[in-house]
């Protein structure tokens, strides 16, 4: 399935400043199958090793880390010399082996003739605890699970999603289109964005297999828990991930530590939560009191949201069924909207936010979203009916007059001044403004 992160891998491959490529993301979003296609349809030879599969390669970097001897000694392993001309080198599952982390600041420094393209799913994790991470020495990309635009493309729709790209936000579309879209929209809400659970169902079109997909991604993030932390974090870190999606689920989503457990302190929880940001598991969305430039500095740390990085995985959390696709607008209101609000998070984080923030008054209004474009900044609210219900927005725009207000929800395109509905399925618009 074609992901938007190849062009970027196309524009690193052709960068004469190139480093070696540290490629971070959550287990299971595609990161071994983007680079093994990037490097089987772009070089005349590509080099796969997985030191997780095989722990022994490791000893090929615990003698010496000069980059040419490792790979001399890749080349006698695999049996064929290995010549930097066209060839692309992964290293992948490197998180089981620091030195092979710690070799890329040599690769940059002594080899960079070489291209190399390393991963690991925990990555985000060891950036934080390895003194022997190579700073400066590499170049970073993250996969994210899939969006609905790549969705899109994978059902060959790519004619619809051109015009999406192009669209006038004052201009509805045809109604049939929109319908159209949001019955993809509410598939994507139930499959979400795991390329194997979308794979199989587009095989298959069944989804009870694609739940079962779903479920054993699950176990395996729990698994992870107890592998790559101590034992009494990896408790903390279970319970706190457990009670996301039931956070979620209530009308205020302010995340609170008191419902991980009765009388539970912040301080407690705060490495739990940088561990499964880093692990690419969660988006943090922080409260701001002011919608100023910066918008880091006028966040609020203490106070936030907390998504999951995929809504379909959160669907199987909660264990929605399947006949709630059927349904003309069950899934977009259940459990107050949360699938809504997780879908909107992961669409803003894919389109290049790389830090989420909604505002709140004192007087009780809120706006689900603020986002920064350049030096402008928008209110977005998310509705998961079809209520022409703006009050917040309203709120928002007479202590701030925005250029821009957005709404997403079920309705189609309409623009009246400054307020412009964008339907959900183009969440992803909101980039381009």
């Amino acid at each position: 399935m074609e992901r938007d992160l190849y062009n970027q891998l196309i524009i690193w491959k052709n960068d004469p400043k190139r480093k070696p490529l540290l490629m971070q993301g959550a287990r299971q979003v595609g990161k071994t199958w983007l680079v093994n296609s990037f490097g089987r349809k772009e070089y005349g030879n590509f080099v796969y090793l997985n030191f997780e599969q095989n722990p022994d390669l490791g000893s090929l970097f615990k003698v010496a880390l000069d980059p040419y001897k490792i790979v001399e000694n890749i080349g006698l392993y695999l049996g064929r010399a290995i010549k930097p001309e066209n060839t692309l080198i992964f290293f992948d599952e490197i998180q089981t082996s620091p030195e092979v982390l710690t070799s890329l600041k040599y690769f940059n420094e002594i080899s960079p003739e070489f291209h190399l393209i390393a991963a690991g799913s925990l990555l985000g994790v060891s950036v934080g605890i390895q003194s022997s991470f190579p700073v400066g020495k590499v170049n970073f990309m993250t996969l994210f699970p899939m969006s609905f635009a790549e969705y899109l493309r994978a059902c060959d729709e790519q004619l619809i999603l051109d015009e999406l790209y192009k669209k006038d936000l004052s201009l509805p579309f045809p109604e049939i289109i929109h319908e159209k879209l949001l019955t993809h929209l509410k598939m994507y809400l139930f499959l979400g964005g795991m390329p194997e659970v979308l794979q199989d169902y587009l095989n298959n079109q069944d989804i009870a297999s694609s739940r079962k997909i779903q479920q054993e991604i699950l176990k395996s993030y729990e698994r992870d828990f107890s592998k790559y932390t101590e034992k009494s974090q990896a408790i903390k870190t279970s319970e706190l991930w457990q009670t996301i999606p039931r956070q979620l689920a209530r009308e205020n989503k302010k995340f609170k530590f008191s419902d991980v457990r009765k009388n539970a302190r912040a301080s407690s929880y705060e490495q739990t939560i940088e561990w499964l940001k880093k692990a690419g598991l969660i988006n943090v969305a922080y409260q701001i009191s002011l919608p100023k430039i910066p918008l880091p500095g006028y966040a609020d740390y203490d106070k936030f949201k907390i998504f999951l990085h995929d809504t379909g995985l959160l669907g199987a959390m909660l264990n929605v069924t399947s006949d709630m696709i059927l349904n003309p607008t069950a899934l977009f209101s259940e459990y107050n909207g949360a699938f809504i609000e997780n879908f909107v998070a992961t669409e803003l984080i894919n389109s290049g936010y790389e830090n989420l923030f909604y505002w709140a008054s004192n007087s009780d209004a809120e706006v689900d979203f603020v986002v920064q474009n350049a030096n402008n900044i928008y209110p977005l609210e998310v509705k998961s009916g079809l209520s022409r219900n703006k009050k917040s927005l309203t709120s928002y725009a007479e202590k701030y007059n925005p250029e821009i207000l957005f709404r997403l929800s079920p309705r189609n395109f309409t623009r009246d001044g400054k307020f412009i509905n964008l339907p959900l399925y183009a969440s992803f618009l909101v980039r381009n403004q």
